[in-house]
């Protein structure tokens, strides 16, 4: 039987955390249209700052990556955040009532630092690998997120909220997400278990950060900064 990558490895060791994410309250909302407006608001504006430091976190990666294709590809990823991720956000807000002025005003929540800090320290201090593992539940989250609320073909009494699933969903956003799994994979070959183990546990403090994101954005309560995996 073929072995199973490493990827998948981490996807199955997070699956608790993945699957409370797809059935979320917050994420269902998104998907039939019922989420309120002013929680999607909150989102958006904590989104836009903890996208600001993620970008941050790429472009070191892009930096320390060793090989020039890889290079590119974290240079694609990082374009695609700052000038149509960050953009689409930008729009929205405006959509919402929102003022780009707004937003750059907006203070990080403490559990939007702890999450960025966990990823930029990551990027300074270790390899592109450990900060595309840190970045992955993310990418690839949001990915599985779009593409499942897209094939839910729910009637949407918010209509601003289909231009976040069809982003989300987009073949674009899947590649990047699928090539930073690429880049996972072929690295962890070389991998010894304790260094596996590490990455393991890189990748579910992400996965519990991106779960309590959720949960932050609907009851508007603190993001806990010590997190329990």
């Amino acid at each position: 039987m073929p072995k199973t990558s490493f990827t998948t490895e981490l996807r199955e060791l997070a699956d608790r955390l993945w699957s409370r994410e797809l059935t979320h309250p917050f994420v269902s909302g998104i998907g039939d249209g019922t989420l309120e407006i002013e929680k999607f608001q909150f989102f958006l504006k904590q989104d836009y700052i903890f996208l600001v430091e993620f970008s941050r976190a790429i472009s070191i990666a892009a930096a320390k990556a060793k090989q020039l294709d890889d290079m590119a590809w974290f240079s694609r990823l990082l374009d695609e955040t700052l000038n149509s991720e960050m953009a689409l956000h930008i729009e929205y807000c405006k959509e919402f009532g929102i003022t780009k002025q707004q937003v750059l005003d907006t203070r990080s929540e403490p559990g939007t630092h702890s999450y960025t800090q966990h990823l930029i320290s990551t990027a300074y201090s270790k390899t592109a690998l450990h900060t595309a593992v840190a970045i992955l539940p993310c990418a690839w989250g949001y990915a599985e997120i779009g593409q499942e609320l897209a094939t839910r073909k729910m009637k949407l009494e918010q209509p601003l909220y289909k231009k976040w699933i069809d982003m989300y969903s987009s073949e674009e956003f899947a590649n990047l997400a699928g090539w930073l799994r690429e880049y996972i994979d072929r690295e962890a070959l070389l991998l010894t278990a304790p260094h596996k183990r590490e990455l393991e546990g890189i990748f579910l403090i992400s996965s519990e950060y991106e779960y309590q994101f959720w949960a932050v954005s609907y009851t508007h309560l603190t993001l806990p900064t010590i997190l329990l995996v």
